[in-house]
């Protein structure tokens, strides 16, 4: 008996290690993305997930439109496929 006690202690030490080492972490990690794609606004700056940089111009519901240097270039994009917000930078780091 006290031997399955200690395989049963063992099987939810595992579960509980996976749960708060990988599941939890992504879901944390899921919902910021999500907030920063739900704040978006004109004006921000934005990198999709194909590392293209550029300037939002308009935010609808789904899809948002961005400007992609001085040629005035305007991609039209899901708001899924938004990567990260910031400074765009476009030099090579040494």
């Amino acid at each position: 008996m006290p031997q399955n006690v200690s395989t049963i202690i063992m099987i939810v030490a595992m579960v509980a290690i996976f749960y708060f080492f990988m599941i939890r972490p992504e879901g944390k990690k899921k919902k910021k993305l999500a907030e920063m794609r739900s704040s978006l606004s004109v004006g921000d700056t934005v990198t999709t997930i194909g590392g293209i940089y550029g300037k939002v111009v308009s935010v609808s519901d789904e899809k948002l439109v961005f400007e992609t240097g001085d040629d005035r270039v305007r991609v039209e994009v899901a708001k899924w496929a938004i990567s990260t917000t910031g400074k765009a930078t476009t030099e090579n780091p040494k």
